[in-house]
């Protein structure tokens, strides 16, 4: 594996970097692109070696007998993460943003409201729209840089049509990795509130040392019974274009209404992202994701050091995810002037906060999974950019 190459991802397709330009007014012939959650890193060579299989039969025929692909995924959240998944328990939906959406299809009615902890990943609240659902945003305590729940001040904002939760675990943008007390607040929270609990988990593997992921399902038996998990391969390996994603059901009866309305959408996996997928969740594998979180770590390092140096900054401290979320707020300059001097001083593309709900205004997300030369060259940048204030 070699993290540092430098891959020209232009004219690919890219939306990372082909849309940077179009989207962001940046120069393709220097920008620096950090926004979209897809990193600028080869895969392990198991998958594109599954892919070279594949390409060498030359056949691209409908897909049969997936038992290897769901042992792939067992053996991987048993290794992983010491949650035991039976094969029954396992959907495959075209990405976690599709998964979500027959989440909320089939667990909500038009009307309901469906709650969000915000700021939090931006798809879940078109999703919910879209179908016309309501978005019920539980802000997140910000406090000295570090995100926490206020179940109290939740309990006071349910009126009792909300009927699902939606746990981005670990958090996005925050980076947080919540404690096993957290996740007790969120399960004890959804039975006070009767409230299906989705638990969106697909940035489980990528967690730095000290902190430990603890999966939803883990948590408290007493909830199985309301709970839908959300995994996939496709943030720990780079395998965002497989659209692949797994939502695994302990419950029967939840099962079985997800199951129908999935079959009355005549909805079934594309067999590109499954053979990616068991050539992921292996030795090989997890071999690949350990290398990526010591490199990842050591980007995080690089940009955390750069933004303390810079007075009125701060980075949230990064237990997971490589999405770092960076506050403006000291520097006492609008959303507009700070944004301005990321995007066109910088020449940085980078997502802006407000898209992420109440509590997202002062902040920009940064994407970190890129080679070193790159984040360091943002990072002395964002210096020159902001120089006035040093």
């Amino acid at each position: 594996m070699n993290f540092d190459e430098n891959i020209d991802r232009f004219g690919s397709h890219s939306v990372k970097w082909d849309m940077m330009e179009k989207i962001y007014g940046v120069s393709a012939d220097d920008g620096i692109s950090m926004w979209v959650a897809d990193m600028d890193f080869r895969p392990p060579a198991c998958v594109t070696d599954a892919i070279k299989g594949m390409i060498n039969t030359g056949v691209f025929g409908y897909y049969g007998d997936d038992a290897a692909y769901r042992d792939a995924i067992r053996w991987w959240m048993k290794e992983r993460h010491n949650w035991s998944v039976e094969r029954d328990e396992i959907f495959t939906t075209h990405g976690l943003v599709n998964g979500t959406g027959l989440c909320v299809d089939t667990f909500s009615a038009v009307g309901d409201g469906v709650v969000l902890t915000t700021p939090v990943y931006h798809a879940f609240a078109r999703v919910i729209k879209a179908a016309g659902r309501e978005v019920v945003e539980c802000e997140l305590i910000n406090n000295n840089g570090h995100y926490e729940m206020d179940f109290d001040a939740w309990d006071a904002q349910m009126k009792g049509h909300e009927t699902m939760f939606i746990l981005c675990s670990p958090h996005n943008p925050g980076g947080r990795v919540w404690t096993r007390e957290e996740l007790q607040g969120v399960a004890d929270f959804c039975k006070r509130h009767d409230l299906i609990l989705v638990s969106d988990e697909i940035h489980h593997d990528l967690v730095y040392p000290g902190k430990t992921h603890i999966p939803m399902v883990n948590v408290d038996p007493s909830i199985l019974d309301r709970l839908v998990m959300m995994t996939a391969t496709t943030k720990t390996f780079n395998l965002a274009g497989g659209l692949t994603g797994n939502v695994i059901i302990p419950d029967e009866a939840l099962r079985a209404k997800f199951a129908a309305r999935m079959g009355a959408m005549g909805l079934s996996p594309n067999s590109f992202g499954l053979f990616m997928a068991e050539a992921a969740y292996s030795q090989e594998g997890a071999a690949w994701v350990d290398g990526l979180i010591e490199y990842l770590d050591g980007n995080r390092k690089v940009l955390d050091t750069a933004i303390q140096n810079i007075p009125g900054l701060s980075s949230m401290p990064l237990e997971a995810t490589y999405l770092s979320w960076v506050d403006f707020s000291g520097t006492g300059m609008s959303r507009e002037d700070f944004t301005q001097r990321v995007e066109q001083g910088a020449r940085i593309c980078v997502n802006h906060g407000p898209t992420f709900g109440q509590g997202g205004d002062d902040f920009l997300r940064f994407n970190i999974a890129t080679p070193r030369a790159r984040v360091e060259e943002a990072a002395s940048r964002l210096a020159e950019a902001f120089s006035d204030l040093q």
